[in-house]
């Protein structure tokens, strides 16, 4: 491994409490010279970095990496390859450098693609991951409610193509969080419905943002127009603490 390379953080800046970002993150933060993050290919804004900007160096850096939303395996593949080859030629240089990203980095991150190709393609460059707080933590703190207890497990999944995943787990796991709870919302209420956890589940859109609204009565998603940053706790044992 090269001396003179820098080495690349990548860094979780939480669910969005600039208060929730880590010590650690934070003086890794302040010790780089770039900081890079993800934007989608249509627009140029970055929430990760909008969180973490009270503990940003004055002046530093900071490059947005055009990450397309589609499925065209083709498309993103070039994307990730490209984005992972341009934060090498910045380590290259001797510089250190941040990859920001929201809640934790190795949990449906976009970290986790430039990190495949670092190591893939870079495995000179010297690689740190800084663990964040992730959203669904952050929501159970936000309604005083344990994600798990004694022997229970957890399962975390995707709402992002609908709730056929809650079908397939509800019958294994005491708790269920469901992320990107954003689509498909109809589906999403009728497997809750289906396996029994429709009415001992909760929905927090926008947890500790500007914004945030908690819904007890998760069928109303129906008619409140979820976002992105909705997600969904739903526990067996009826242990939510309203």
């Amino acid at each position: 491994m090269s001396e003179n390379k820098g080495t690349l953080y990548g860094i979780g800046v939480g669910p969005g409490d600039p208060d929730l970002i880590t010590m650690k993150a934070v003086k890794a933060m302040r010790d780089v010279d770039i900081i890079f993050t993800a934007s989608s290919a249509k627009n140029s804004f970055s929430l990760a970095v909008d969180i973490a900007r009270p503990h940003l160096p004055e002046g530093v850096d900071v490059e947005i990496l055009p990450f397309p939303m589609t499925n065209e395996q083709e498309v993103t593949t070039k994307a990730w390859k490209a984005n992972a080859d341009r934060i090498a030629e910045v380590l290259a240089t001797g510089k250190n450098a941040a990859f920001l990203t929201l809640g934790d980095p190795l949990l449906y991150s976009t970290f986790g693609y430039i990190l495949q190709y670092m190591k893939a393609d870079h495995a000179e460059c010297p690689l740190v991951t800084i663990s964040g707080i992730t959203s669904f933590q952050a929501a159970a703190a936000r309604i005083n409610t344990p994600l798990v207890e004694a022997e229970e497990s957890l399962v975390i999944t995707s709402g992002a193509y609908g709730g056929e995943h809650i079908r397939r787990v509800a019958s294994s796991s005491e708790n269920v969080v469901l992320l990107k709870a954003y689509k498909n919302v109809d589906d999403i209420a009728d497997a809750l419905a289906d396996s029994g956890l429709l009415d001992h589940s909760c929905a927090i859109k926008k947890c500790g943002r500007e914004g945030e609204e908690i819904i007890w009565n998760v069928s109303d998603l129906r008619e409140i127009k979820p976002d992105y940053w909705t997600l969904i706790l739903a526990k067996q044992n009826n242990g939510l603490n309203r």
